[in-house]
């Protein structure tokens, strides 16, 4: 069955180090992209879903920006951040989803642990399904290798970020209702 992502009800969240002490936590907006995917045999399955860098937003105005400049994504220039899986295995109630993940031009694979939450048919919106999905990766594979020594002999932004994806999905054919 293919759905549509719904962008209302998705969310791509993620978490990096920051000074060796914190956590900075954020968001990308912008979602949209495709599942081909019976929750009864998933592995079958395919994922396509994209997200806006411009839409980076951790809360701070002056960090947001640096995100979004040169020294991080770069989101005049690569403007889309995209995952496109290759192959999703079941591990009994739970799915590996391996894909290739590209962030500024840069295309590398992944594999993320995920979970269909569930389906359902919503009267006024048609069949939903959702998934959550998470990963880490190391930064500097994709080319976001800015930092900067802290006093304490650390630096100021950790190089691996935890990733997590919350889709909501409609299945194609109600996706219209859902605008």
């Amino acid at each position: 069955m293919q759905w549509q992502i719904d962008p209302v009800h998705s969310s791509l969240t993620f978490g990096v180090r920051h000074m060796m002490v914190a956590t900075v936590r954020g968001s990308m907006g912008g979602l949209r992209g495709t599942l081909e995917l019976d929750p009864q045999r998933p592995e079958a399955g395919t994922i396509d879903v994209a997200a806006d860098a411009a839409t980076i937003t951790t809360g701070e105005p002056k960090r947001d920006g640096h995100l979004r400049s040169a020294d991080f994504f770069d989101a005049a220039t690569h403007p889309e951040i995209r995952f496109r899986s290759t192959q999703v295995v079941r591990r009994d109630d739970e799915l590996e989803i391996h894909g290739e993940l590209t962030i500024r031009g840069i295309t590398k694979p992944i594999v993320a642990e995920a979970e269909i939450e569930g389906s359902w048919e919503d009267p006024a919106l048609g069949k939903r399904l959702g998934l959550t999905a998470k990963a880490t990766i190391d930064r500097r594979d994709w080319g976001l290798v800015w930092n900067q020594p802290v006093a304490n002999g650390g630096i100021l932004v950790g190089d691996k970020v935890k990733i997590e994806i919350g889709l909501a999905a409609v299945a194609v054919g109600a996706a219209s209702k859902a605008a």
